[in-house]
């Protein structure tokens, strides 16, 4: 049986950062994986997801510029960029660029407004029903690769890793904890960092948390997301930045796909449209032929740029708050950071310094990651 003053359960974006982030200040810890870190079964796995600043809230805006420092630094430590700022475009009759651009001028980040037209001029592969918002420090993250280099950071600096290691509950043992594999095996900690994202809902009873903090948990939503890959026509994806569309009958984002689909188109997906799940251990793997339709005659109309037929496709899991807020808060030695609303990839070498400080009782958290917190939605 192996002891830490720190088990952090999860080796997603969320989990694999709060570890790093333990280690780094000095703290014993184990990493428990119920697959391996970035798995494909779970929320953190691939190579492309839009990292922005547009958000129709300060609040977000400005948690994406203290969010840079640590993705300078994890860049570092990986030896090569883990971001590629493409630019990023907003746009669509419920996207409000000119609202995000008000944000954006007041949080004193760079941007560009741009009238339908000229923006036709500049992206002929776009057709664009709206006014364009333009930030060129926005882009595409790589998930798989930033677990990868947040992991090994954290055994760089002591952490054990164990993978093949799925939590069943957790034991309230003396003055810490012992979780419980499903196999039986065990450890011992101090105290708790649960970060299991899709997992969450059939975890949250099991980790002897307060019955009053548990009644307070804002409701979980899991989703089988789907997510389509299509081609580009001229063969190239140089000129392509990330995209968010949105209109009244729907919400789609696309982005340069990355090694997924081995740089050969944009990644494009609907937000928040997939199956409703009870948990992750229900995602059936199928992609959904009503999502692929739409999401192909959504290319067929916006996209002239691409094929209007995917080479490759996927599915992926997003477990959202009602709010679409994550959860950031500590209860007698258990600290939930879960789960990150489809939107939280951008914040992960952040999330970790905020867990940490959520588990040592320093620092603090923004108050909407607390459990309990009035409702604000993000965006």
């Amino acid at each position: 049986m192996s002891s830490a003053q720190f088990l952090v359960v999860g080796a997603g974006l969320a989990g694999a950062s709060t570890a790093w982030r333990l280690a780094d200040r000095g703290f014993s810890v184990t990493l428990v994986e119920r697959d391996v870190p970035a798995c494909a079964h779970g929320s953190s796995h691939g190579s492309a997801r839009i990292f922005r600043y547009a958000y129709p809230e300060r609040a977000y805006v400005d948690l994406v510029g203290a969010s840079e420092p640590g993705w300078a630094e994890l860049s570092a430590v990986h030896g090569a960029p883990l971001i590629t700022r493409t630019g990023a475009l907003d746009f669509g009759s419920d996207r409000h660029p000119h609202d995000l651009a008000t944000v954006l001028e007041a949080a004193g980040v760079d941007h560009e407004l741009l009238p339908q037209e000229q923006a036709r001029e500049r992206w002929p592969q776009i057709a664009f029903d709206s006014d364009v918002l333009l930030h060129a420090a926005g882009g595409v993250l790589d998930a798989e690769s930033t677990v990868g280099a947040m992991v090994a950071a954290a055994r760089a600096k002591g952490a054990q890793v164990l993978t093949g290691w799925p939590l069943q509950r957790l034991e309230r043992t003396g003055p810490g904890f012992t979780a419980h594999a499903l196999d039986g095996r065990t450890v011992q900690a101090g105290r708790v960092v649960v970060s299991a994202g899709g997992w969450l809902p059939e975890l949250l009873g099991n980790l002897s948390l307060p019955s009053g903090f548990l009644g307070a948990f804002p409701a979980l939503e899991v989703r089988e997301e789907n997510a389509f890959h299509f081609p580009y026509r001229d063969g190239g994806g140089s000129a392509w930045p990330t995209l968010i569309h949105r209109r009244r009958s729907g919400y789609v984002y696309a982005l340069p796909g990355g090694r997924d689909a081995q740089f050969r188109g944009q990644k494009v997906a609907e937000f928040n449209a997939g199956r409703v799940l009870t948990s992750a251990s229900t995602r059936s793997g199928v992609v959904d032929p009503a999502n692929r339709e739409r999401v192909v005659e959504h290319v067929r109309r916006f996209l002239p740029g691409l094929e209007p037929e995917p080479y490759a496709e996927t599915t992926c899991l997003f477990t959202s708050t009602p709010t679409e807020d994550f959860v950031i808060d500590e209860a007698d030695g258990v600290t939930v950071v879960s789960p990150c609303s489809g939107h939280g990839a951008k914040f992960a070498p952040l999330l970790g310094e905020i867990a940490a400080d959520v588990a040592l009782g320093t620092g603090s958290v923004p108050e909407r990651f607390r459990v309990g917190s009035a409702p604000v939605r993000g965006g």
